[in-house]
């Protein structure tokens, strides 16, 4: 079964990651104009129906490049 990432903000914590990254960090902007969901598509007869999610396709995907 084709797993999906869900991120959230921890809720009882005072340190958020994404306070502390800079507006004009590379990654961000690359997140801002990179559309990946079409690895979802592309890798779906990949997976089975039945079972655990698996990891989340573009995290793989994110996780190899």
């Amino acid at each position: 079964m084709q797993g999906k990432k869900k991120y959230q903000e921890k809720l009882f914590t005072n340190f958020h990651l994404s306070e502390r990254v800079p507006e004009n960090n590379f990654y961000r902007r690359l997140k801002s104009v990179l559309d990946l969901e079409f690895l979802y598509k592309k890798t779906r007869k990949y997976y089975g129906q039945k079972g655990q999610e698996s990891i989340d396709p573009v995290v793989f995907f994110k996780l190899l490049t």
